[in-house]
């Protein structure tokens, strides 16, 4: 009998190769495509007749070592300081110690230790306390801002690292032979294609044992704590540079950097929650979930406050309400959503569920067709992504041009910095906002692929069940639309 072909997603090996390569180019080439120096975008992309590569260099922060300017050892050191001290409060802080989903192969969970929540705080307030003797001069937000592009050359390193160390440990696991310590292989990275299984991670849930920190879960451990809080610290230096670079804070930046820490901590505190998910239950950890983890998560989310640290938006009393208006019907949605479900499958007996519309599959399980579940298929999907949208939405038609010191638009939209330079839209409007709302559509797309996925998994677990489910509830995510 032939082997099975293997079930590529994200475009196979040649989809995959493209990722490895392209997405850390990507970050990069935003940073200076999108820069302090001479606009957002580079003014000469808007005259693609003059574009070349020595204009375009004159006029991006390229640096003056060159390539290797890129990166720095002392701060390589101090990205690696903020992972121990990330380690360490791991340790040392009380944790939540829950099982997680049985595994196939052994039918046993594994134990995770969460406290990301409480992690993120002391770091927070050690920060507070840092801006309060020292203010927006503080030297973490200073060190943020001032070595972007080599904490991001230093962070997709690793992120490489870790991917090739995960990748290479797979291979001590023998699929053959139960594993006494519960490791396993996930299915989607056992194709036999090198980058293919890079990418997508051949070992389900990773470990690693360190001298006086213990067992760490590698993938729990990485999708919760340095991006997700570097997100968070990033955007605050960004907050401060906007105030060294103006005077004053505008409303814009405190609601986009107040509604992404809001966004993080929220995540955090339910950090459990996240057993549930099929990057944990599913997916191994490879390049995929490393890299965002730790690179695009972090460097592209808090895009938005970079752009706001140049040019400030004044939104306004109207703009503000309208906002967080979005912001706060998106919260609900993903909120009432999530409470719905697992009550239903908790507390069938509760008043708010025992009235529900459900279907009774052959496997013994009940899917719910009535409340939130019987407009779509995945209306928490739908919630995420309008909870997520404002963080795009205060940069409003975004893009702006950096002037010389000393010179002087009639221009309602000019900005002057206290060096003297002036920022103003002009030409640039607009085109910005492939920049600011990059995010928005990524996470668009990602959520669908997503729901993708999981309609795969779930015709494989439901099989006739799941068609005659799909008759019912006709949505994937939008009602009525998608």
């Amino acid at each position: 009998m032939a082997p099975a072909k293997p079930k590529y997603e994200f475009g196979g090996p040649v989809g995959a190769a493209a990722i490895v390569c392209g997405l850390p180019l990507l970050l990069i080439g935003f940073h200076f495509t999108c820069n302090d120096k001479t606009g957002c975008p580079v003014p000469i992309l808007l005259s693609p007749r003059d574009l070349s590569w020595e204009n375009l260099k004159s006029r991006i922060p390229w640096p003056q070592e060159g390539i290797w300017g890129f990166a720095s050892w002392k701060v390589t050191g101090w990205l690696l300081a903020y992972y121990m001290l990330s380690l360490v409060l791991f340790v040392v802080l009380p944790a939540n110690e829950v099982l997680g989903t049985k595994l196939k192969q052994s039918g046993q969970p594994l134990k995770y230790r969460f406290n990301a929540f409480s992690s993120t705080v002391v770091q927070l307030v050690a920060c507070a306390i840092g801006t309060y003797f020292q203010g927006a001069h503080f030297v973490v937000w200073t060190f943020i801002s001032d070595n972007y592009l080599q904490l991001l050359t230093a962070s997709i390193a690793l992120s490489y690292l870790i991917s090739i160390y995960v990748y290479v440990a797979s291979f001590t696991i023998d699929p053959a032979k139960p594993d006494p310590t519960l490791r396993e292989l996930a299915e989607g990275g056992q194709t036999g294609n090198v980058i293919y299984d890079f990418f997508m991670g051949r070992e389900l849930n990773p470990r690693i044992t360190l001298p006086l920190f213990g067992e760490i879960d590698i993938k729990t451990w990485l999708e919760m704590r340095p991006g997700l809080t570097g997100w968070m610290l990033l955007d605050l230096a960004f907050v401060a540079k906007q105030y060294r670079t103006y005077g004053f804070l505008s409303d814009s930046i405190v609601f986009t950097a107040a509604t992404q820490m809001y966004y993080i901590l929220e995540g955090q505190y339910f950090e459990s929650g996240l057993l549930n998910m099929m990057d944990i239950t599913m997916d191994g950890l490879g390049f995929m979930l490393v890299f965002g983890d730790i690179a695009w998560v972090p460097f592209l989310y808090s895009t938005q406050c970079r752009y706001l640290s140049v040019y400030p938006v004044n939104l306004g009393t109207p703009g503000l309400v309208s906002v967080a208006a979005v912001f706060v019907l998106g919260l609900y949605i993903f909120r009432a959503a999530n409470s719905q479900k697992t009550r239903f499958r908790t507390q069938p007996g509760h008043p708010s569920v025992k009235d529900l519309a459900y279907m009774q599959t052959k496997r013994g399980t009940r899917l719910l067709t009535g409340g939130w579940w019987g407009m779509s298929r995945h209306m928490n999907y739908l919630g995420d992504w309008i909870q997520a949208s404002p963080f795009s939405l205060p940069t409003a038609l975004a893009g702006y041009l950096i002037l010389p010191t000393g010179t002087s638009l009639p221009a309602t939209d000019a900005i002057t910095m206290l060096n003297g330079r002036t920022v103003v839209q002009g030409p640039a409007k607009g085109y910005g906002m492939v920049f600011t709302y990059f995010y928005v559509v990524y996470f668009a797309t990602l959520l669908m692929h997503r729901e993708r996925r999981d309609d795969l998994a779930c015709a494989e677990k439901y099989g006739e069940d799941w068609e005659k489910y799909k008759k019912i509830v006709r949505w994937r995510i939008l009602p009525g639309i998608y």
